[in-house]
């Protein structure tokens, strides 16, 4: 799916691939990147909430915007859309590495993974590695969350084998890893600025797969709406770079200290090595 604006995209236009982006903080997102006049690739998993994001965003776009539409339960098909942005995007100035999820019930994908460590981190992790050359001098922001404090990521057994703890816990490794592979990949591609940050509590369609999360995003006081989620996001995409901690977290626009297990250099190098085996990269 790559219906595309009449525009010709101009070379110093600004070019961003934005995971996630059917609904949520990845919809706002892109929205505020085509008010500013950037190019977008909007990347979904539904085909329905992707032609109607796409509507919206060109609705304020100055710039092509294009759909693609992959699910990231399957690695094949995130190597597809990483040859299809390849080919229409020979430089990528923003990876928003967005897409993600909490799940009710364990289960494995296709590719012999456990369902949240694939959609939240694999899968972006090999599009990252897949899109490294049009990254170059770019930027990766990773949306991790405050709940990788609750994590106990095991890069032997990412898939969480030997142990049964609940969907929130097994999602808060996930998000470690966010956290672990920006911080990782500062150190190996000092060319591209990467980052992860916490988006806050937004009540968006996050963990609909999961009743108990889903109605507790539906009527809880307080809580964000997308595009306050997004607003870091798009600050760390727009910042100067000088301004910015490569490898750094963020919140609310300022650098935060992750829990300490998400701090480790060590258990980092050693995630990037079992990443790379379990997505074929090795």
């Amino acid at each position: 799916m790559t219906p595309k604006n009449e525009a010709v995209e101009d070379l110093t236009t600004r070019v961003a691939v934005v995971t996630g982006a059917n609904s949520g903080i990845g919809l706002a997102a892109a929205e505020e990147f085509a008010r500013r006049g950037w190019a977008l690739a909007l990347v979904g998993r539904d085909k329905g909430r992707l032609e109607s994001a796409l509507a919206r965003v060109r609705a304020a776009a100055r710039a092509p915007v294009t759909a693609f539409q992959c699910d990231f339960v399957v690695l094949g098909d995130v190597r597809e859309l990483a040859g299809r942005l390849r080919d229409e995007h020979p430089r990528i100035d923003l990876l928003a590495n967005n897409a993600g999820g909490a799940f009710a019930h364990r289960s494995t994908t296709v590719d012999g993974f456990e369902k949240t460590i694939q959609v939240n981190h694999l899968a972006h992790f090999l599009l990252s590695h897949e899109l490294r050359e049009p990254l170059r001098g770019g930027r990766i922001v990773n949306t991790a969350s405050g709940a990788h404090g609750r994590g106990s990521l095991d890069p032997d057994d990412l898939s969480s084998t030997g142990r049964t703890g609940r969907a929130m816990d097994i999602y808060g490794s996930a998000k470690q890893a966010n956290i672990l592979f920006a911080a990782e990949a500062a150190r190996r591609w000092p060319d591209i600025l990467s980052t992860s940050y916490h988006p806050g509590l937004v009540r968006t369609r996050f963990g609909n797969e999961s009743p108990v999360i889903s109605f507790f995003l539906r009527v809880a006081p307080m809580l964000r709406t997308p595009a306050k989620g997004a607003d870091t996001l798009v600050w760390l995409a727009t910042e100067d770079r000088e301004r910015l901690a490569n490898g750094g977290y963020y919140m609310d626009r300022t650098q935060r200290q992750p829990a300490a297990k998400a701090t480790d250099p060590a258990l980092a190098a050693r995630l990037w090595e079992a990443s790379l085996i379990a997505v074929g990269l090795a």
